[in-house]
């Protein structure tokens, strides 16, 4: 049975490859795609998410959504992933349009008309998703889980507390974490250790057309080390599809909405102060080999 689901991004480079590998592979039925404001401006991240929709011919809807957060002034990340969010490859031009409904529409209408569960996947500020959750309520019981890339136990990476995906709207996100609904929280806690290897880069264009794309946009990748280059999103994907090689930890997570430490997760990790409740699956460790290759099986299998 494959997984039914809607993603909620910020294209943004990794972003762009979760993209590829949940449009392509036969285990996914990629439903939706919304947009918003992070690692750069809506305007921007819609027109991405149509390129690699037009790049792969495929006729998925994309609908656009929150220019900036519920409460916090808007922040992103262009020094990470340059000023059009997917430098490095020239795209189609003759892209197809958004649909006339916001984000919050087409997931409101996208999940009531479901008959199967539905799995939400923000890769980006969960601005959409609190807004859905505040407007149309009705929705929590049709959702079967959410698998948000977002938040860390320990340092971040936008400051020395917050994930950059909670950072930029840290209100949207203790929304979401309030929600009830089942959540995976795929965070730095793993996505700094399965880096992509540069081996694994440069293996790409070797590959095909899916390949090069993919090696030209992430080289432009701020997120880089001697060691490899973080694809935090995608992780999101391997879980979906391979949960057997992330270990998850059941714990509580609030969220800081202000102060110096404004967008950390903060993971009640003994157990002492939410009456042995939990409200997310904490991914903490991953086997980063494993991703690796799935990374390069999944490139290998797409036909373009």
């Amino acid at each position: 049975m494959t997984i039914k689901v809607l993603m909620d991004t910020d294209p943004g480079i990794d972003d762009a490859a979760a993209l590829t590998m949940a449009i392509n592979d036969p285990n996914i039925d990629l439903k939706l795609i919304t947009t918003v404001a992070g690692n750069v401006t809506v305007d921007k991240t819609t027109i991405n998410a149509l390129k690699i929709v037009r790049f792969f011919n495929q006729d998925i809807p994309v609908a656009a959504g929150a220019e900036q957060p519920l409460f916090k002034d808007f922040e992103d990340a262009a020094r990470i992933h340059g000023a059009s969010g997917m430098p490095g490859y020239e795209f189609p031009t003759d892209l197809p349009k958004p649909l006339h409904k916001t984000a919050v529409e087409a997931l409101h209408d996208e999940i009531m008309a479901s008959s199967d569960p539905i799995t939400l996947v923000p890769t980006g500020s969960y601005t959409n998703i609190a807004l859905l959750f505040s407007e149309y309520p009705e929705v929590k019981s049709h959702i079967d889980r959410i698998v948000a890339m977002g938040g860390a136990l320990g340092k971040g990476n936008m400051t020395s507390a917050a994930e950059f995906n909670v950072f930029t709207d840290p209100d949207a996100a203790a929304i979401v974490y309030k929600s009830g609904i089942p959540i995976v929280m795929v965070g730095l806690d793993i996505t700094m250790k399965a880096l992509l290897t540069h081996e694994s880069i440069e293996e790409l264009p070797k590959i095909s057309e899916t390949g090069k794309m993919l090696h030209d946009i992430i080289i432009n990748d701020g997120d880089n080390s001697d060691s490899g280059i973080a694809m935090h999103d995608v992780n999101t994907i391997f879980y979906l599809l391979h949960p057997e090689a992330i270990k998850t930890e059941d714990m509580w997570i609030d969220v800081v909405t202000d102060g110096p430490a404004i967008g950390e997760t903060v993971g009640d990790i003994r157990g002492a102060y939410h009456d042995g409740k939990t409200n997310a699956k904490v991914s903490v460790d991953i086997d980063a080999e494993a991703f690796n290759k799935w990374f390069l099986e999944e490139v290998r299998a797409i036909k373009n």
